[in-house]
């Protein structure tokens, strides 16, 4: 991996090198003196150039920005972003980039090395969890360890955090146009509350606490409203679980009388309804929000539905 990253660095600089050179140009931005910071080189009808790492980021970043920003979601759409990569295309365009949008708390493995490398000189990085109480990650059998569970977002309250860093960062980069960044904040914070407050009254009146999922993606929504995470996989969605897995989640879900085994879209369900036909339960999705199909994004879906489609789904589980 170390040999292809610089091999990857190394075609990133050449052409960066070419592009730089070339009267074609799209980095129409002036140089910035010194003692200046890269907020008084955005005049009034540049758009921050803006790429985020996965979808939640991308989301954040689209709603926080409104008109003032473009944003690039670096994970294709449909596409499972725990293990991905940013190809030698990617590490180019981010050269370009006026902000960088990352979860952290271990969920972009590639950010470390390719921020670091990256030459970019006004380019603005912001760490969405930064500050948030993360949970300790760990591996199941066959997984490489993880500091920190990354599944943030899932949490309202952890969520309008997060915005909250990217609004942060938007103002550091375009402090001409701040009152938008935090008009546009201060709308969607509130919306953060109230989901927080319809999943709060909904939790209070649950028969059940425990929730089957595909993979343990749901600690922290799961810490905000009293319920108890049993997952069929690990902090990453590409595991595997063995037959001794297989049959405690059966004998869990016997025991504890669970009716509904939940699966998510961009992981194979084949496990979770093997393990439902055992215990005699159903399927339902669960959606972690790691990424959406561009049809998805198409019908207007984004992180407040699909917060409300998972609520609704809990209730039809636990009531």
């Amino acid at each position: 991996m170390k040999k292809i990253f610089t091999l990857l660095m190394v075609l990133v600089l050449a052409l960066g090198s070419l592009t730089a050179c070339s009267s074609g140009s799209q980095n129409t931005q002036a140089p910035v003196q010194s003692g200046q910071s890269p907020a008084t080189e955005q005049t009034t009808g540049k758009k921050l150039k803006v790429y985020a790492s996965f979808y939640a980021m991308y989301d954040f970043a689209k709603k926080v920005g409104g008109d003032q920003i473009e944003v690039v979601n670096l994970v294709p759409a449909g596409t499972e972003p725990h293990d991905w990569e940013p190809a030698a295309a990617d590490l180019v365009n981010l050269e370009k980039a006026d902000v960088i949008v990352y979860n952290g708390a271990s969920m972009e493995g590639w950010a470390e090395k390719v921020l670091g490398s990256l030459q970019n000189k006004n380019l603005v990085t912001v760490e969405a969890s930064k500050g948030l109480d993360l949970m300790p990650g760990h591996a199941e059998e066959g997984e490489e360890a993880q500091q920190y569970d990354p599944h943030v977002w899932l949490s309202p309250e952890n969520a309008k955090k997060e915005m909250e860093n990217i609004k942060n960062a938007f103002v550091e980069a375009d402090k001409a146009h701040q009152d938008v960044y935090e008009s546009n904040y201060k709308k969607y914070a509130a919306k953060f509350d109230a989901l927080d407050s319809e999943y709060k009254t909904a939790a209070a009146s649950f028969k059940s606490k425990d929730i089957v999922v595909a993979h343990e993606a749901f600690g922290y929504l799961c810490k905000a409203y009293g319920l108890n995470q049993v997952a069929i996989e690990g902090l990453t969605a590409d595991s595997e679980p063995d037959p001794a897995r297989m049959s405690d989640i059966i004998k869990f879900a016997k025991e504890n009388q669970v009716k509904t085994i939940f699966f998510e879209e961009l992981v194979s369900p084949k496990v979770s309804e093997t393990i439902a036909k055992a215990v005699g339960a159903k399927t339902a999705t669960f959606n972690p929000l790691e990424g959406l199909t561009d049809g998805e994004q198409a019908q207007g879906i984004e992180y407040f539905s699909v917060m409300r489609d998972n609520l609704q789904v809990l209730k039809e589980a636990l009531n």
